[in-house]
């Protein structure tokens, strides 16, 4: 456990990517057999389930510090942290604890099931074994919270020095549906698991948001357009006869999409499609909203499949009867994409379609388009590329449509993190709606933490904290005084936000000093730009 803290402390002091692969390697090469396949799991977001929620350990932590629980809380509101705030106020002592890494994320996925008490006893007891940075990565296990400044992408290139696999290789291999628990490293990184391989994804090829003109890309002629449609990205592979469904994030959801396993019965042996995961009723493609209503529910009831059925719609081909085809350029596989699509009759698999312009101002002018067709703008696609591992500039480019902008007036404030804890960044909004007596009041629709410079949130936390007129604990509700443009990316109607509107992806675009809180948009003006 000290070794991998260690390499955690080592990770989060610096920002080199250098230092970082530098480090991993140095690590890979020390590590035990268990404690590398758990490193990288814990990297690869592969951690066990929680066993205590953080209300106990805040309590656990009050006790064993003997603070009141309300220190505690204020301390930890201050510090930003949970694990952090723990660690400090532990009374610190020398390293005690000889437990591997694997050990303790062993001991606590047997810890799940256990009484409050045999929890609080065996977390208190690790707390005090361990030093303060062991004891902050330890309580970052708790809770789930793992995040540091390393990407899986870096970890792959410290694993390929190591173990002089090449990269994409490796990218490939830590896909898929494996658990530390009953995997062990040399199988993961260098054996040959037939079954593993059934269901196995490819890592998927990102794009880069468009950075110049489009005439930078040269001869339009080069290039193909698709929609960049706003679902779950997706792989669907059929091998074995057996169907599943990947998302980006390397989850397993085909239980999620019952319908959608009626295609093992018509795509071929040996197929893996990329492609969107979409909502589609009556006919056309529905909002990220309505998918919501299907995503993270562990079962999904005959009335919700009959509201929000969804499809997969295909961009590209990436093995067919077997082979992995992603060598090939794009035209040679959207021609077996499309032909595959035109033999498969079957409403829940659908094609992308692949658009040809003659000019880079008729580009244009179709992703003026986009939110009307229900996509988030274009994907543009150079027709010699292969399909690549990760994001990579050149070939491909997403170029979506400009933002959405309200003006809006701030209402709730709450302390930031990290670097920000002792400021309120964390913003919530609200904008005019008549009452039942006929006066305007404001309505929350969006919260908000970044547009900001560090600047303007000093000056705007100054402000917060001069006209605060309620607390509730780490939240403040304020005196409506200040107007700010906020920026999103869509607009639904919801009916689990209280102003009947739901935002996707706001942020701030400027502070509108310029502007009174009587000169804020209302609720009316905000649903008048969801699409019809």
């Amino acid at each position: 456990m000290k070794k991998f803290a260690e390499l955690i402390e080592e990770l989060d002091a610096t920002t080199k990517t250098n230092r970082k692969v530098a480090a991993l390697a140095d690590y890979f090469e020390r590590a035990s057999e268990a404690d590398k396949i758990w490193t990288i799991a814990i990297l690869s977001h592969r951690r066990p389930p929680r066993p205590v929620n953080t209300t106990l350990l805040r309590q656990y932590a009050a006790e064993l510090a003997e603070i009141p629980l309300w220190l505690f809380e204020d301390s930890y509101h201050i510090v930003g942290d949970l694990a952090e705030a723990i660690a400090l106020v532990i009374p610190n002592n020398v390293m005690k604890c000889e437990k591997s890494l694997a050990g303790i994320l062993e001991e606590l996925i047997l810890l799940k099931p256990k009484s409050e008490e045999e929890k609080k006893n065996y977390v208190q007891e690790m707390w005090m074994q361990l030093d303060y940075y062991s004891r902050f990565v330890f309580t970052k296990l708790l809770t789930g919270g793992f995040r540091i400044g390393i990407s899986q992408k870096l970890m792959i290139k410290a694993l390929s020095q190591v173990t002089e696999v090449p990269e994409d290789e490796l990218a490939y291999r830590l896909m898929g549906d494996w658990i530390p628990a009953t995997t062990g490293f040399e199988e993961l990184i260098f054996g040959k698991n037939e079954q593993a391989y059934v269901s196995k994804p490819y890592p998927f090829y990102l794009a880069y948001a468009l950075e110049n003109e489009l005439e930078d890309l040269g001869d339009i002629s080069d290039w193909s357009a698709e929609h960049k449609w706003d679902g779950i990205r997706g792989q669907m592979i059929c091998r074995k006869r057996e169907l599943f469904i990947w998302t980006r994030g390397d989850e397993l959801v085909s239980d999620k999409y019952p319908e959608m396993l009626e295609l093992v019965d018509f795509l071929p042996d040996g197929t893996v499609l990329d492609g969107e995961i979409l909502p589609f009723i009556d006919g056309q493609v529905g909002t990220f909203n309505d998918l919501q209503t299907r995503i993270g529910r562990k079962t999904v009831s005959k009335s919700l499949l009959e509201k929000v059925p969804v499809v997969f719609r295909a961009y590209d081909l990436l093995e067919i009867k077997g082979m992995d085809i992603r060598s090939q350029n794009y035209l040679e596989r959207r021609t077996q994409l499309e032909s595959l699509i035109q033999s498969i009759v079957h409403p829940v698999l659908q094609l992308s379609e692949r658009m040809q312009f003659n000019s880079w101002s008729e580009v244009s002018i179709e992703r003026d388009l986009a939110r009307e067709k229900r996509s988030e703008g274009l994907m543009l696609k150079r027709n010699d590329s292969s399909y690549r591992v990760g994001r990579k500039k050149g070939d491909w480019w997403k170029w979506k449509t400009d933002p959405l902008t309200i003006d809006a007036v701030l209402t709730y404030a709450m302390r930031g993190h990290g670097r920000r804890t002792n400021l309120f960044t964390d913003y919530t909004f609200g904008l005019w709606e008549p009452n039942k007596e006929g006066e305007q009041e404001l309505v929350t629709f969006a919260k908000a933490y970044s547009g900001l410079t560090d600047k303007e949130f000093a000056q705007v936390d100054a402000i917060i904290k001069k006209t605060t007129l309620e607390r509730f604990g780490p939240v403040r509700s304020v005196e409506p005084t200040l107007v700010f443009e906020l920026a999103f990316e869509g607009i639904a109607f919801s009916n689990r936000h209280k102003s009947g509107v739901a935002v996707r992806f706001p942020r701030i675009v400027r502070w509108r000093k310029d502007k009174s809180i009587g000169d804020a948009n209302t609720l009316e003006d905000l649903k008048a730009l969801i699409p019809k």
